[in-house]
C-alpha cells in the first residue's frame, strides 16, 4: 500500500491550557481594544514630552474596575486573580507601560491596617480607584539591600515622627498615600538586620506633599506617565496606628488560629512579592510585543532595492526569533500566575519569570530598533519608547542579579565557607 492509499488524518487540535476560559478571553479582548484605542494615542502624545497620565485616563481605568482586579468582590472589586491582573497589564503595557504600572499602586495596596473596619473601607476605595498610592522603600544608600534602610521613625505620643530620605518613589505627589519603609530601632544581637523595620501609611492629598515632606523629581530617560521622586522627610507625623502589616492583616482576616494563622500571614506577604515579579514579567512581555508589532508594520512599509525590506530573509528570521521569545515568556508568566492563584509557593518561579521575561524584553526591543535602522534611533517612532521602558524592567522590582541570587539560593546549598 502506497502513501496515497492511506487515509489522511488531520493534525490533532492544539489543547488549550488549563487557565483558558471564555471570561478571560473576553477580558483580554476588552483590555486590548482599550489599550489600542484609548491608551496608545495618549501615550504617543504625552510620552515624548514626559507628560503624566491624565486624570481622564485614570477615570476610565476606574470605570472598568481595573484598580480592583484582585480586590474581593464583597469589597467592591472584581474578585479575580493574579492571572487576570497580569493579563490586563500586558495589554496596557503594549500601549504605555505606565498605565499598567499605575494599576499596581492600587489592588489593595496600603490597606493592611490594624483596624478591620478601616481596612475594608480602604479596600473599597482601592477598588474604585480612589486610593492610589506610592511606595517609598529605596534610599540613596539602600536599594537592593533594604535591610540597610536608615530613615528613622520615633514614637512621640500617638504619632510616629519620620526623618530621612527616600529615592525612586514613583507617583509620590499624585498619590493618595505613601507607604514608607522606616527603621523604628536597631537590630539587637542575634537578630536579622531587617529587625526593627516598619511600613508606615502616610495619608495625603493628591497633588500635594504634607507638612515636613518635600521632594524633587528625578529626570528619567523613560518610564514617563508619572513622576518619580527623591523625597526628604523632616519630622513628618504619621498616626501611631498607621502601621502596614500584611501578615497581621491576613491573620485577622483568616479563620485560622495560632501557628496556622501566622503561616497564612507570611504566605500572604510572600505572595505580594511574587505577584509584583510576575506583574513585571507581564509588563515586559507587553513592551516586547509592542516592539515586534511595530517592527512588522515597518518592515512592510520600508522599501529598499525595489521591494519591502520584510522580504529579506535575515530580517524575517529576526522577527521569527522575537515572536518565539515573546510567546515563551508569556506562557511562563501565565503559568506562574496560575500557580499563584492556586495558592502554591512559587518564590523561585516568580524570580525566574521576572528574570527571563525582562531580559527577553531588552533583547527584543533592542532588535526592533535595529530593524528600524536609523529611524529607530529617533523619537519619530515609538520603538525607542518601548526600548527605554524595557530597559528599566531588569532593574526595578529586584534587579536581574537579585533574581539570580534568589534562584540559585533555592537550587544550590552554600558550603560552610560560603
Amino acid at each position: 500500500m502506497t502513501s496515497r492509499d492511506k487515509t489522511w488524518q488531520p493534525e490533532p487540535p492544539v489543547l488549550l491550557p488549563p487557565w483558558h476560559t471564555p471570561g478571560r478571553e473576553k477580558l483580554q479582548e476588552q483590555a486590548r481594544r482599550f489599550a489600542m484605542d484609548e491608551v496608545l494615542p495618549v501615550a504617543d502624545e504625552l510620552d515624548p514630552h514626559k507628560g503624566e497620565i491624565p486624570a481622564s485616563l485614570l477615570a476610565r481605568l476606574a470605570d472598568l474596575g481595573w484598580f480592583g482586579i484582585t480586590v474581593p468582590a464583597e469589597q467592591g472589586g472584581l474578585g479575580l486573580g493574579v492571572f487576570e491582573y497580569c493579563m490586563v497589564s500586558e495589554e496596557l503595557a503594549r500601549a504605555w507601560m505606565s498605565t499598567a504600572s499605575i494599576l499596581a499602586r492600587s489592588q489593595g495596596l496600603g490597606t493592611a491596617v490594624p483596624d478591620a473596619a478601616r481596612r475594608h473601607e480602604l479596600l473599597a476605595r482601592s477598588a474604585r480607584g480612589d486610593w492610589i498610592g506610592a511606595i517609598a522603600l529605596s534610599e540613596p544608600d539602600a536599594g537592593s539591600d533594604l535591610a540597610g534602610v536608615s530613615t528613622r521613625a520615633v514614637l512621640d505620643g500617638d504619632e510616629w515622627v519620620v526623618t530621612g530620605r527616600k529615592r525612586w518613589c514613583g507617583n509620590a505627589k499624585a498619590a493618595d498615600f505613601i507607604q514608607v519603609l522606616v527603621r523604628e530601632r536597631e537590630p539587637e544581637e542575634g537578630e536579622r538586620r531587617s529587625a526593627g523595620l516598619l511600613n508606615l501609611l502616610l495619608e495625603k492629598e493628591r497633588g500635594r506633599f504634607p507638612e515636613g515632606l518635600s521632594g524633587s523629581p528625578i529626570d528619567k530617560i523613560g518610564y514617563h506617565g508619572f513622576l518619580t521622586w527623591d523625597l526628604t522627610f523632616k519630622g513628618v507625623r504619621i498616626p501611631k496606628d498607621n502601621v502596614i502589616d500584611q501578615a497581621r492583616a491576613a491573620r485577622e482576616d483568616s479563620d485560622a488560629e495560632g501557628q496556622a494563622a501566622e503561616q497564612a500571614g507570611f504566605a500572604e506577604a510572600q505572595k505580594f512579592l511574587d505577584t509584583a515579579r510576575v506583574h513585571t514579567a507581564a509588563r515586559a512581555v507587553g513592551l516586547a510585543r509592542a516592539a515586534l508589532e511595530d517592527s512588522i508594520l515597518y518592515l512592510q512599509e520600508r522599501e529598499q532595492f525595489g521591494h519591502p525590506i520584510g522580504d529579506f530573509q535575515a530580517l524575517r528570521f529576526a522577527v521569527a526569533e522575537m515572536a518565539a521569545q515573546i510567546e515563551q515568556s508569556r506562557a511562563f508568566y501565565r503559568q506562574v500566575a496560575h500557580l499563584l492563584d492556586l495558592g502554591l509557593p512559587v518564590a523561585k518561579e516568580a524570580s525566574m519569570v521576572k528574570l527571563e521575561a525582562t531580559e527577553m524584553s531588552v533583547r527584543v526591543t533592542n532588535q526592533a530598533m535595529q530593524l528600524h535602522g536609523g529611524n529607530g534611533y529617533t523619537t519619530e517612532r515609538q520603538v525607542e519608547r518601548h526600548w527605554r521602558d524595557a530597559r528599566l524592567t531588569t532593574i526595578f522590582e529586584g534587579t536581574s542579579e537579585i533574581q539570580k541570587r534568589i534562584i540559585s539560593d533555592r537550587l544550590l546549598p552554600r558550603s560552610p565557607l560560603g
